[in-house]
């Protein structure tokens, strides 16, 4: 399972790369405290799974920015969506475990927004949520949030 997580890490860093795409960019500090990338997720993969980084830790409750892909969401008119370091063409949802991104955010929109393409880059603005959640409309199980967000087009 490791060297999994190893490997998939890497081919991520390699398309990011190659895409020439920042995982992240400054916004306005008045709006955000603090920046976050996928890469800054986790700290460490012990036996007990992924732990949370410490900059994560210390931004729990805070307004954070990130930058990434909005995943085909569930339906049109949900307010939230799968932030997701890469592009997918479909539903995280409907693939197979295997397929699953390990490194997502869900995002739970302040409002509604019409959804976006999954392959443009958007910056999300929201405060940080840390730990194990479960929708009570939908079922979902998240580890990480950002609720009251908004998101736009870069």
């Amino acid at each position: 399972m490791q060297k999994s997580f190893v490997a998939r890490l890497s081919r991520r860093r390699t398309l990011g790369f190659l895409a020439g795409l920042p995982l992240l960019m400054t916004v306005d500090r008045a709006e955000a405290s603090d920046d976050l990338t996928f890469d800054e997720l986790y700290g460490k993969i012990s036996v007990l799974g992924l732990e949370f980084s410490e900059k994560v830790k210390e931004l729990a409750g805070k307004p954070v920015a990130m930058r990434g892909f909005m995943a085909p969401p569930l339906k049109a008119e949900a307010q939230f969506f799968v932030l997701t370091e890469v592009p997918m063409s479909i539903c995280p949802f409907c693939s197979s475990d295997s397929d699953w991104p390990d490194n997502i955010v869900v995002v739970y929109l302040n409002r509604k927004q019409t959804f976006t393409q999954p392959n443009e880059t958007i910056e999300v603005r929201g405060t940080l949520e840390v730990g194990s959640w479960t929708d009570p409309d939908t079922g979902f199980v998240s580890r990480l949030r950002i609720r009251d967000a908004a998101y736009q087009a870069v």
